[in-house]
């Protein structure tokens, strides 16, 4: 966007993304919006990996007027260590904050108080009219400024703001819908009335344009992308007509709502063009009317069996540890029947405190422990203690590295065997005491350790197993081999080479 190389800039929009292969959607909903004003300002994303002192040099080189920066709880510390060097080092800058992390007062972070400005909740029209008014000398009073909601096809829209190196190297999100119908309360979508379609002929027509630009990597964020059948399947269509080897899509669907019209506009799809994400996040039906949670449990079931035997579609399945009147011991058992269903992806979530997330209305009753600093992860409940807690964080990056990695399908089933919650958390316990890291383990070290664990305190078979990590690290292309393959090897050696001594001796 040519908006980047400006020199100077009245207003810059910025913001911390988890990673680079990530892209700001919501700042490019808000340049694209900000009409006349797009000629004064630049659009600077970063990384949570970049250094707050080099990100606030950078910005204050354009000598700004206006810094809008977009909040979430996986950066409020970087803008929090950025905005607090901007306002030492240039206090005149007028600093805005938006998103999700600052829009519910009065519950809000402690970097509000040092800014100037809040849009809470949509920014498209706001933020625009208050860099009007700042810019015309005429600052509103009101630091917390509630943002204007307006339909859709007011709204300008971003897409051609994606510039070559976005499409080349990044994901470009998309959304045909804004909102959920659904009020599940662990999640913001929960406070949304509804779900409000774009215009879907103006949204397929952008997306027209990226795909001819050369886009292939698309990631819908609509939150119930399969409520409206007719216009998911109008959008799968539209992408079958379009198919090649490296189009890829991602969705998220909601479990247990897959008719036959959808069913069989899926099938049409190549192997691994298609990534569903799907919310299972608990199987208890207690739990899901205590949260508000609307699921067909048996629709779920079958609906993912159906996905894994007929589609090539990836799925990737969510399931959220330590919501209210949960257990260790009926978390397993969500655990144990999705992993009978054979998603290629479990991502084990620990319940999040979300600012304005109805779910917080539990707290007192459940006894739930949040940790005060980013990302709010529960630490206790009534029914969890923090040691049982911390077992399970450490479970789920184990499941991350073991699992959802793809790096062990022959050794996975020998670790799941019977009981898989079980299992794994036993081997989750003695990986964590003799590795003392669920990080920074090398691939060929995390090899051996299992291979540690399993024969030793697991009562894998040592043949089966030896098999199947030796396949699976194969598959990985390290160079060399594990310890414990080594010694293998060396032991196949001493014994080869006895037994020929023993024959030779023999033949004399």
């Amino acid at each position: 966007m040519p908006q980047t190389t400006l020199s100077t800039a009245n207003i810059i929009l910025s913001t911390f993304n988890a990673r680079y292969i990530h892209t700001a959607f919501g700042l490019r909903y808000l340049y694209a919006n900000l009409g006349e004003l797009q000629a004064v300002t630049s659009l600077d994303e970063f990384t949570i990996h970049e250094r707050p002192i080099d990100v606030a040099e950078k910005l204050l080189n354009k000598k700004p007027k206006i810094i809008g920066f977009s909040v979430y709880i996986w950066n409020v510390s970087e803008v929090t260590q950025t905005v607090s060097l901007l306002k030492q080092i240039s206090p005149d800058v007028i600093i805005v904050l938006g998103g999700p992390e600052v829009s519910h007062f009065p519950d809000q972070p402690d970097v509000v108080e040092l800014v100037d400005y809040v849009v809470m909740g949509a920014g498209e029209i706001s933020f625009r009219q208050l860099c009007e008014q700042i810019l015309q000398g005429t600052k509103p009073l009101n630091k917390m400024i509630q943002g204007d909601v307006v339909t859709l096809d007011k709204l300008t829209l971003p897409y051609d703001l994606y510039n070559e190196e976005d499409i080349r190297n990044r994901v470009m999100y998309v959304e045909a819908s804004r909102g959920c119908p659904f009020k599940c309360e662990f999640c913001l979508s929960a406070l949304d009335k509804t779900s409000k379609p774009f215009e879907l002929n103006a949204f397929l027509d952008e997306i027209e344009l990226l795909h001819q630009r050369g886009a292939r990597n698309f990631k819908f964020i609509d939150r119930t992308f399969n409520l409206k059948v007719a216009t998911s399947v109008t959008i799968l269509e539209f992408f079958l007509d379009r198919m090649s080897d490296d189009l890829y899509l991602h969705f998220e669907v909601v479990p247990d709502n897959l008719p036959d019209k959808l069913k069989q506009v899926l099938t049409r799809f190549p192997a691994e063009s298609l990534q569903f994400e799907i919310g299972v996040q608990t199987f208890d039906s207690d739990i899901q009317n205590l949260i508000s949670r609307r699921q067909d449990n048996n629709k779920t079931c079958e609906n993912l069996r159906w996905l894994r035997e007929h589609t090539g579609a990836h799925i990737h399945a969510d399931l959220i540890f330590g919501l209210p009147q949960d257990t260790l011991e009926n978390f397993a058992k969500s655990f144990d029947l999705l992993v009978s269903l054979n998603p290629q992806e479990i991502q084990m979530g620990i319940l999040k405190r979300l600012r304005g997330a109805p779910i917080n209305r539990h707290t007192e009753q459940y006894q739930l422990r949040y940790n005060p600093l980013p990302p709010y992860n529960i630490l206790s409940t009534r029914d969890i203690d923090f040691f049982t807690m911390q077992r399970v964080s450490r479970f789920a990056r184990y499941w991350d590295m073991i699992a959802n990695s793809g790096r062990f399908p022959h050794t996975l089933p020998l670790i799941l065997l019977i009981t898989p919650f079980e299992r794994f958390m036993q081997l989750s316990d003695a990986l964590y005491l003799q590795a003392g890291s669920t990080w920074k383990i090398a691939l060929k070290r995390l090899f051996d350790l299992i291979y540690r664990v399993m024969s030793s305190e697991m009562g894998a078979d040592c043949e089966a197993l030896t098999l199947a990590l030796q396949k699976d690290y194969q598959r990985s292309g390290q160079s060399g081999l594990p310890l414990f393959l080594q010694q293998q090897t060396k032991q196949k050696k001493c014994k080869i080479g006895t037994a020929n001594k023993r024959q030779a001796k023999h033949r004399l």
